[in-house]
């Protein structure tokens, strides 16, 4: 437990370090002009946008739910989502909402476990998606491709593209909707960049907002912040838009993501999955089949063997 409690926090300070060091590197002038950039245009898409992402996200983990015999109302799903995405924005470890969401509806199921490896799912699966995206989208911008590597770019970017059709044909409305969370967040980073001035093209500010997101995504986060905006100041310097503007787009982001956000504090009370004591159910002689079968399954373990729920475990929620 102290090996994993120090493991938590070296990641938490790695992040911050990060973090650190990129605002130290563009000055504290940059910074306060990349929060002034901060109107309510920009606040207004990235509302609209997450309210997209958010549904988005919701729908796939019904999805996901059900196929492992776990009942979850769509609306339900968004409130949990919500909360799962104000906490993990204002806490550390990034990863903290998604426990609360795993926990919520596997009580409000009677199946702590089996809605515990479905959030897993959830995550690794739309991860997944959205990092194929990013590959494709990265070595199909010229401005992204390191020199030396523009005969394999195009093989690069065809392989992520086959990948995902083959996963579209096999779970179409698992990828999907990942396809539309990452897209989603991608516009918001866009519309982030250009407050503080890019004036790439969207064709290139595209597979850098993917790029970037998809560097917040590692573990080494705090609260979504570090390695985010390392790999922003990396990856626009890389592209010809200077690091100190690649800073201020993520700081912007940052900044209208935990806004987007916000609408979760109405979800924080209450015990029950979507905050208001509204419970899920298990399904009734259903069996518990594989949250998902195919080449992307094999990134994380099947949701549970198939076998039938419990009578005791059914008929506590009947």
């Amino acid at each position: 437990m102290a090996g994993r409690a120090g493991w938590r926090i070296g990641r938490a300070l790695v992040g911050a370090l990060v973090l650190v060091v990129a605002l130290w590197w563009v000055g504290p002038r940059t910074l306060l002009a990349a929060l002034a950039a901060v109107d309510l245009r920009t606040v207004a898409v990235a509302l609209g946008c997450t309210l997209v992402a958010t549904v988005a996200s919701a729908w796939r983990w019904t999805l996901l739910a059900r196929r492992a015999g776990l009942d979850l109302r769509v609306v339900d799903a968004v409130r949990a989502y919500y909360r799962s995405q104000l906490l993990n924005a204002t806490l550390p470890f990034g990863v903290i909402g998604d426990v609360d969401r795993a926990v919520r509806h596997g009580r409000s199921a009677s199946h702590l476990g089996l809605a515990g490896r479905t959030v897993v799912a959830d995550r690794v699966l739309g991860q997944s998606v959205a990092l194929l995206l990013t590959g494709a989208a990265v070595a199909s911008a010229p401005a992204l491709v390191p020199a030396g590597l523009g005969r394999v770019a195009p093989w690069a970017a065809g392989g992520c593209l086959l990948a995902l059709l083959v996963l579209l044909a096999r779970a179409p409305g698992i990828v999907l909707s990942s396809l539309v969370v990452a897209v989603a967040h991608a516009l918001t980073f866009v519309v982030a960049a250009r407050s503080v001035g890019a004036q790439a093209p969207v064709s290139t500010l595209i597979p850098l907002a993917l790029l970037v997101l998809a560097g917040g995504a590692l573990p080494l986060n705090l609260a979504g912040w570090g390695p985010r905006e390392g790999v922003a100041a990396w990856a626009f310097a890389a592209a010809g838009l200077g690091a100190a503007t690649g800073v201020s787009a993520a700081v912007v982001h940052g900044v209208v993501t935990l806004l987007a956000v916000s609408p979760g504090l109405a979800f924080l009370r209450g015990a029950g999955l979507g905050g208001d004591g509204s419970r899920a159910r298990p399904v009734h002689n259903s069996p518990i089949a594989p949250v998902y079968t195919g080449a992307i399954g094999e990134l994380c373990a099947p949701v549970a063997s198939t076998r039938s729920l419990e009578p005791s475990r059914a008929g506590g929620d009947a």
